[in-house]
């Protein structure tokens, strides 16, 4: 009487499913049909939207640009080939050569405050005690209104003799309350970057805040323990721990400044005369008022590149050391 065998098929297990064997006088695994993952294809299908994007808003401006910025492009009627002219005659324009000592001077007046600013609000928001939150969200409203929408509010407000800002500045006794303040360069200048710091801070208050919180508690506890005051605290823990946060928004404040337009387009359009005009300020009025595209899309090019570089020094000194 002949037996049944209990014995399972080479190559199977279970209910028929393939296992991984091994190839004859090899050691490596055979690959079956489970273990294929899928093709590299599938990406490539899945990220073809977001490169088709930016290959049409992003890269091919880009080069159209460069293009444009080795021509005298008029904007309107023909245009010719004229090679790096563009280029080598850049710092021949005095209202662009005064732009960019204007724009680094705004600059440097306003990074340190947003982020001393936005860090102050950070430690005061922190903490999840009563009203934090509340607290969060009027320090961050400003950021949320838009520096546009607070421009076209601030030219209502520093109207001389009308204006909140003189009423509340004759009140405290500064002024007589007929201060002209977007006629006058420093006095305009000093008005657009307090508006900016004050609007803008709040972001810095928010990154600032979302890392602090990624601090562990534990090490707060460990400093109590060994007597550090807050002070110490802050130096030693706190910031070195949140120092590649830091860096981003002194990145993103930076080039926020370099790249200023809005607020000094609507309050004073650059004046009085050219006092107040940034460099994004001189391209515009190149490029769309004295209609010398190419020149202008020259100048933008080179406000880039100054960008990039700016980027990657600030990547490099504020990188977190061992």
């Amino acid at each position: 009487m002949s037996t049944i065998s209990t014995r399972r098929p080479a190559g199977r297990t279970g209910a028929g499913r393939p296992t991984v064997g091994r190839r004859p006088g090899r050691g490596g695994p055979v690959r079956t049909r489970n273990s294929l993952t899928h093709p590299p294809r599938t990406g490539a299908v899945l990220v073809a939207p977001a490169i088709l994007f930016v290959a049409v808003f992003v890269l091919v401006p880009l080069v159209f640009a460069l293009y444009i910025s080795f021509t005298n492009w008029p904007l309107i009627g023909p245009y010719r080939f004229i090679g790096l002219q563009n280029y080598l005659t850049l710092f021949q324009d005095p209202t662009f050569v005064h732009a960019i000592g204007y724009t680094l001077l705004y600059t440097a007046i306003v990074t340190l405050p947003i982020l001393a600013l936005g860090y102050f609000l950070a430690v005061l928001v922190r903490a999840r005690r009563r009203g934090s939150t509340v607290l969060r969200t009027v320090f961050f409203l400003p950021y949320v209104v838009g520096l546009t929408t607070l421009s076209f509010m601030l030219v209502l407000e520093a109207q001389p003799n009308s204006g909140a800002v003189n009423m509340v500045l004759r009140w405290l006794g500064f002024t007589d309350g007929s201060t002209a303040w977007l006629v006058n360069g420093p006095l305009a200048t000093l008005l657009i970057c307090v508006l900016v710091v004050w609007a803008v801070s709040g972001l810095t208050m928010v990154l600032l805040m979302s890392a602090m919180q990624g601090v562990p508690d534990e090490v707060y506890e460990s400093a109590q323990l060994e007597g550090a005051s807050w002070w110490q605290t802050e130096r030693l823990i706190t910031f070195p721990m949140i120092r590649s946060t830091v860096a981003l928004s002194v990145i993103i404040s930076v080039i926020g400044s370099l790249l200023a337009f809005n607020q000094f387009y609507i309050l004073t359009q650059g004046g009085p005369g050219t006092e107040t005009t940034t460099i994004v300020n001189a391209i515009y009025n190149r490029g769309f008022v004295n209609l010398q595209l190419g020149a202008a899309t020259a100048q933008s090019i080179a406000l880039v590149v100054v960008i990039a570089a700016v980027t990657v020094f600030q990547f490099w000194a504020l990188r977190e050391k061992d």
